[in-house]
C-alpha cells in the first residue's frame, strides 16, 4: 500500500515522498512539493496496479474457461462462458455485459441443453423474467443472447437448425426516459454526494450537468485530453465508435480546475482526470447518493437529459446541442424541441420587418435551405443504438 512522508531538507523546505509497495511489484517513490500532489501521485499509481492485476485475474480466468468450454458445447451456459471469455473483453462494453452476463448464468436458461433450446424455451424464460425485470432490460438480454448463439452457430459449430432468441418476440423497447431534477433536487443531490466516500462523485455529476457526458466518458477523460485555455474536451473514442470534441462552459472549467492532478515532467496535469474511478463504482455510489437524497427513479443517465434539455433551454439549435451530446441523426432529439415552442411562439407574435419583402424571403430562404443541407452532410451516419 502507498504511504506519505514528510521529510525536511535544506533551507527548510518541506517534501513529500510517496511510497507504493504492493507484493509482486517494484517498489516506487516519489518526492513532491505538496501533500496534494503526492496524494494525486499516489492513487493514481494505486490504481494503475490494481488494474494490472485485476486484467491479470481476468486474462487466467479467460484462458481456462476458453480451454474448458473449446471440449465441448452441452448447454447454454457453455457457449455464454465462453463468449464471456473471448468475445466480452474485446467490446468497449466489457465491464457492463460481464455483470449482465454473470447475472443472466444464475437464471435456469443457463442450464438448458443446447438441444433443447427452442423457441418454446425461450418464451417461457422470457415470460418468467418478465416478471421481475422491466420489458426493456429483457429486451436487452436477448439481444446479447442472440449474439451468444449467433457466434456459437457460425464460428464454434453449435448444433443449431436456427437462433431462438432472433425468432422469439422480445418485449417492446418503450418509450425514452423523460425523468428531469425537480425543484431543490440537485442542491440535495450535491450535498449528499459532498459527503460521499468516492471524493470523485461531486464533481463528476456537476461535470454531466455541464456537458451531457456519458458515465463511460467521464470516468475515461483524460487530462491529455483536456484543454482548460481552449475550453474543450477530445473524446477519443465515444460509445458511437467515433471520436468527438466538445466545449467546456466557464463552470466546466471551474470543476475541472479543482480537481487534484499529477503532474507530468513539464508541470502539465496528467493521468485520469478522476483518478480511481470506475464505471460500476460510479453507478453505486450515485445509486447510494440519490437515494439519501430523496430522488426517486433518478438514475445517472438522466444527468444527460437534463443537461441537453438546459441546452436547449438556453436557445443551443438541434445541431450545435448534438454537436455537444454526439447524437447522430437529428431525429433522436425530437423529444427535447418542445422546449423551443415557446420561443417560436413568441417570435410568431413578434413584429413584422417592413424591408423584408418577397423576393429577399426567397432568397433568404434558399440560403436557409442550403445552410441545412451542409449542416445535414457534415453530421456521421445515423446509428439508431446512439443515445
Amino acid at each position: 500500500m502507498g504511504t506519505i512522508q514528510a521529510r525536511t531538507r535544506q533551507l527548510d523546505t518541506i517534501r513529500y515522498q510517496a511510497t507504493i509497495r504492493i507484493k509482486g511489484f517494484p517498489t516506487l517513490s516519489r518526492a513532491f512539493p505538496s501533500r496534494t500532489e503526492a496524494e494525486a501521485w499516489l492513487a493514481e499509481h494505486e490504481a494503475s496496479i490494481h488494474r494490472r492485476i485485476h486484467s491479470a485475474k481476468i486474462e487466467a480466468e479467460r484462458q481456462r474457461i476458453a480451454a474448458e468450454c473449446s471440449v465441448q458445447y452441452r448447454t447454454l451456459g457453455d457457449l455464454m462462458r465462453r463468449y464471456l471469455a473471448t468475445v466480452t473483453p474485446s467490446k468497449r462494453s466489457a465491464d457492463q455485459e460481464t455483470i449482465r452476463m454473470n447475472g443472466l448464468l444464475k437464471h435456469g436458461i443457463a442450464d438448458c441443453p443446447i438441444v433443447n433450446l427452442d423457441r418454446q424455451r425461450v418464451a417461457e424464460w422470457r415470460d418468467a423474467r418478465l416478471q421481475n425485470v422491466t420489458g426493456p432490460t429483457v429486451r436487452r438480454d436477448m439481444i446479447l443472447l442472440a449474439h451468444v448463439v449467433k457466434i456459437g452457430m457460425v464460428e464454434w459449430n453449435t448444433p443449431l437448425v436456427e437462433n431462438p432468441f432472433l425468432t422469439v418476440r422480445r418485449p417492446l423497447e418503450g418509450p425514452p426516459r423523460n425523468r428531469r431534477m425537480k425543484s431543490g433536487e440537485e442542491p440535495a443531490l450535491l450535498s449528499v454526494c459532498d459527503d460521499a466516500r468516492a471524493p470523485y462523485l461531486r464533481p463528476i455529476v456537476e461535470l454531466a450537468l455541464e456537458t451531457a457526458l456519458r458515465q463511460s466518458e467521464l470516468v475515461q477523460l483524460d487530462w491529455s485530453n483536456v484543454s482548460m485555455s481552449g475550453r474543450y474536451a477530445y473524446l477519443p473514442m465515444t460509445k458511437s465508435g467515433t471520436a468527438r470534441g466538445i466545449p467546456l462552459s466557464s463552470r466546466a472549467v471551474e470543476i475541472l480546475a479543482d480537481l487534484p492532478a499529477a503532474l507530468d515532467s513539464d508541470g502539465n496535469r496528467a493521468g485520469p482526470v478522476f483518478v480511481g474511478a470506475t464505471s460500476e463504482a460510479v453507478k453505486r455510489a450515485f445509486i447510494r447518493a440519490s437515494r439519501r437524497a430523496g430522488l426517486a427513479n433518478f438514475r445517472f443517465h438522466d444527468l444527460r437529459h437534463e443537461a441537453t434539455s438546459r441546452f436547449f433551454e438556453r436557445g443551443l439549435t438541434v445541431p450545435e446541442v448534438a454537436r455537444i451530446t454526439g447524437h447522430k441523426t437529428w431525429t433522436m432529439l425530437e423529444r427535447y424541441t418542445h422546449l423551443q415552442l415557446a420561443d417560436v411562439a413568441r417570435r410568431l407574435d413578434g413584429p413584422k420587418n417592413p424591408d423584408m419583402n418577397a423576393p429577399m424571403i426567397e432568397q433568404l430562404a434558399r440560403k436557409l435551405r442550403r445552410l441545412l443541407a451542409n449542416a445535414d452532410r457534415s453530421l456521421p451516419a445515423p446509428d439508431s443504438q446512439n443515445e
